[in-house]
């Protein structure tokens, strides 16, 4: 059954949560300030994060946004009216970058797999959001760019997810540039994994976030730990600690439910449904 609950306090309508089957969509609402990623949108985005992480009942994970702007990045109004503190804004601009670099920590980090439905332009730390899920499923009218070099502010934390998602190259011309890229572009270097019409972005992300989940929950959280951990490895020892990973695997019900099935040719019955 799908429910819609919002999360509960203080600016609760920032982000809106909708539950179904195993299926959860995190809807920021905030059009009229192109989705920013301020402290209270980091805040309630944290907290939906960690939830949905620690919930059992929670499959696939969907972040997505209402209004034509996926989102804009960092509020730069609060940003700039912090200005005014009496150091100059440092400690909030410190508390900020911990906010943001946290929330795309947990999302990496989250042992289910997340997915962003990006349906306008995602920009700056918004890209960063985007960047830092699993996979993107955009729409054909969607646009990521980097733009801070524009106005003096270089992309420096959203360079680190998108330096993780696309060659280096690519990255660093979107970062020096500021320029939009369509999301056909996007799809070309890899940023994005699909590109589809818009009336139909809702639809095939779910497609997608359901096809995930009828996979083995736990073979993907081993795998998607996996995939994170030796990307900081060397050749060598991303092989010794994968190689461990698949032993651990191997012994998993899982594992044993899924060969046998597989040799039976029959559907698998997965022990942790």
């Amino acid at each position: 059954m799908r429910t819609s609950v919002q999360e509960q306090g203080e600016d609760a309508h920032l982000v809106l949560n909708e539950f179904d089957n195993g299926l959860l969509r995190l809807t920021m609402n905030n059009p009229q300030r192109r989705n920013a990623l301020s402290e209270a949108m980091l805040d309630r985005l944290q907290e939906a994060v960690d939830t949905a992480s620690a919930n059992e009942a929670v499959g696939c994970v969907i972040i997505a946004a209402r209004g034509p702007v996926f989102s804009s990045g960092h509020d730069l109004k609060e940003l700039r009216g912090h200005r005014q503190d009496r150091d100059g804004g440092r400690d909030f601009f410190a508390s900020i970058m911990a906010r943001c670099s946290q929330l795309m920590q947990s999302i990496v980090l989250m042992q289910k797999p997340v997915i962003a439905e990006v349906q306008g332009l995602a920009s700056a730390a918004g890209l960063q959001l985007a960047s830092s899920c699993d996979l993107i499923v955009a729409a054909r009218t969607a646009g990521f760019c980097t733009p801070g070099v524009n106005i003096g502010l270089f992309c420096s934390t959203p360079m680190v997810a998108l330096t993780r998602a696309v060659p280096a190259r690519h990255a660093l011309e979107m970062l020096l540039t500021g320029d939009i890229y369509p999301a056909e572009e996007a799809h070309r270097f890899g940023l994005v994994n699909r590109v589809v019409s818009d009336n139909r972005l809702q639809k095939e992300t779910e497609e997608l976030a359901r096809k995930l989940m009828s996979k083995s929950l736990g073979a993907m959280a081993i795998g998607k730990r996996a995939f994170t951990a030796q990307q900081r490895l060397s050749l060598d020892h991303a092989y010794m600690h994968c190689s461990k990973v698949m032993v651990d695997n191997l012994m998993m019900n899982e594992a044993d439910e899924g060969i046998e099935a597989f040799l039976e040719k029959r559907a698998p019955k997965w022990p942790d449904r």
